[in-house]
């Protein structure tokens, strides 16, 4: 049990660093977060709105409960991830560009893999006739 409960927080808190670390650069439009959107042709006021929105969903991930709110949190974090992936590969950045957002998919994977029952939406029962 104590390994399963390292296998859900160890990536857990690493993606929840690394989001909420990019998320407050993203909300305070510090200067390199305010080049890397514009490079990737972003408004500024969509930085802001996307900072907001992961360290929401980083507070999410953490609190206790929530299941649903969870799956809500994990959907929306694939979906950064892979559009950030997929905008520094349209952009022609070199793929190292890529790299960070592939890794955090993995960690949110992890996280998402090896959540404890108490977070997670339980799956109601089948009635049979």
């Amino acid at each position: 049990m104590k390994n399963l409960n390292l296998a859900y927080w160890i990536p857990t808190a690493l993606f929840a660093l690394g989001l909420t670390l990019s998320g407050f650069g993203a909300l305070t439009h510090q200067a390199p977060m305010v080049a890397a959107y514009s490079h990737l042709g972003y408004p500024l006021y969509f930085m802001t709105l996307l900072g907001a929105a992961k360290l929401l969903g980083v507070a999410t991930l953490l609190a206790p409960g929530l299941p649903r709110l969870k799956e809500w949190a994990y959907a929306g974090f694939a979906i950064n991830m892979v559009s950030a992936v997929f905008s520094h590969l349209a952009s022609h950045d070199p793929v190292g560009h890529a790299v960070a957002p592939v890794v955090l998919i993995g960690l949110l994977f992890a996280s998402w893999r090896f959540r404890p029952a108490g977070r997670t939406l339980a799956i109601p029962a089948v009635a049979t006739a």
